[in-house]
């Protein structure tokens, strides 16, 4: 079951983090000592020249652990500027903490390539296997293909989790002594297909499929009508849609991007006659923008606006929009996932990033978000804005494809706080 007050320490669980993927990423154990100045003279090795991917020269962890534990200094050719490949990987197992899922193992993956080198722009499948302190099971699996010439891009998400996870109820106003624990199993299938109508702008549609199973509440409040009770309690929940969807995207790369737009709108129409339990429809708008601080690649202003809006009808309640539940599991840091939930959200985000050592091993980030919600059954009045704040590490993973590994910790109101991790930029 869920325990929702008796949460464990985060920091030593951050630095087990760091300390675990480190040694995996560089592929070798701690055999020898190793001197304070050693570390120090590696950290502030001096970048090497940029390669095909901007902000993507240096060192990264792999070279950070070879450089230090060997027992002579060699010289680590970057393949990037000697000889582009079409293909950069990473794969390692960590431990972690979240709020949601307390201490978990996992093994995960990065796979970034070209199936057009001309084109530069950067495909990547991002997937990880999870089992947490609750008992949850996480397999999540996401791709962008960008097909010759850009002429396409091929993208899916999918997702099965097993999954007991804490409920508030709806709306903006939930208090956090009304938290109980709602288990679910989940299956999430979108795919979808956009063809490049004019420079960066593409339009296309997909088949998006979510299935939910074995759904019910654990240790809800005595006497008490939930929120999930009152919308309509499931044991199962189907929603089928084929959806329609344009994106404008000129970043040359989605895994960390250093300049550039993204735009997307999403709408989803779910009809009995597909496979829904019921009909309705939503639209999800994200943008977000990368500004270059005096044109320093490592010196970015991010800004993120993300809405999700029910047009029409009743979403099934796991199915609301929600904190931490938008595709990439990142909106909210400060808050716990399904903090708040309701059927219509509007969030904004802004994150600076920055270099912290030269050779670009090492980063850090700043970054401030709101979030604000319709009130509990309507889909208006969005009367409150629940603020987070918080700072970040990042690890520089894959120099190649520019993957890092970020740790945040962030703030939110009424004492919410805690420790996020993602592998990737969290937007």
């Amino acid at each position: 079951m869920f325990n929702k007050t008796r949460l464990p320490n985060h920091q030593p669980a951050l630095i087990r983090n760091i300390i675990t993927i480190l040694c995996i990423v560089g592929g070798i154990g701690f055999t020898k000592p190793v001197s304070a100045q050693q570390i120090k003279d590696t950290l502030l090795n001096k970048p090497v020249q940029p390669t095909l991917i901007p902000g993507s020269d240096g060192l990264d962890a792999g070279d950070f652990l070879h450089q230090v534990f060997t027992s002579h200094k060699h010289s680590f050719p970057d393949t990037v500027i000697t000889k582009p490949k079409k293909f950069y990987a990473s794969i390692f197992p960590a431990a972690g903490y979240t709020l949601q899922t307390g201490f978990a193992v996992l093994l995960s993956g990065s796979f970034a390539f070209y199936v057009d080198t001309a084109s530069k722009k950067l495909s990547n499948i991002l997937t990880n296997v999870a089992y947490t302190q609750y008992n949850q099971i996480l397999f999540p699996l996401s791709a962008t293909i960008w097909t010759k010439d850009n002429r396409y891009i091929i993208s899916a998400d999918y997702r099965y989790l097993k999954y007991p996870s804490i409920t508030y109820g709806l709306g903006s106003h939930t208090v956090q002594s009304e938290a109980y624990t709602l288990n679910f199993n989940y299956i999430k299938l979108h795919q979808s297909i956009l063809k490049k109508v004019y420079r960066n702008l593409y339009a296309g549609a997909g088949l998006y499929y979510d299935h939910l199973w074995n759904i019910r509440e654990i240790d809800p409040p005595a006497g008490v009508t939930t929120s999930f009770q009152k919308y309509g309690s499931q044991k199962t929940a189907t929603a089928v849609a084929i959806a329609l969807k344009v994106l404008y995207d000129n970043r040359q790369n989605q895994i960390n991007p250093t300049n550039g737009a993204y735009a997307s709108i999403v709408f989803r129409p779910n009809y009995t006659f597909l496979g829904s339990d019921v009909n309705w429809n939503s639209l999800q708008i994200d943008f977000r923008k990368y500004i270059k601080i005096n044109g320093n690649p490592r010196s970015i202003l991010a800004l993120w606006s993300f809405d999700w809006l029910t047009l029409k009808g009743k979403p099934p309640y796991l199915l609301l929009p929600s904190t931490g539940w938008d595709d990439q599991y990142n909106t909210g840091r400060g808050y716990i996932q399904s903090r708040f939930r309701a059927k219509n959200l509007i969030y904004t985000e802004a994150e600076y990033r920055f270099g912290i050592t030269d050779n670009g091993l090492l980063g850090g980030v700043v970054f401030a978000n709101t979030q604000s919600y319709s009130r509990k059954f309507t889909t208006q009045q969005f009367i409150a804005v629940a603020p987070g704040f918080g700072a970040g590490l990042r690890i520089k993973l894959n120099k190649h494809s520019n993957t890092n590994l970020a740790i945040d910790y962030g703030f939110g109101q009424e004492g919410s706080k805690g420790l996020f991790l993602n592998l990737g930029e969290v937007f």
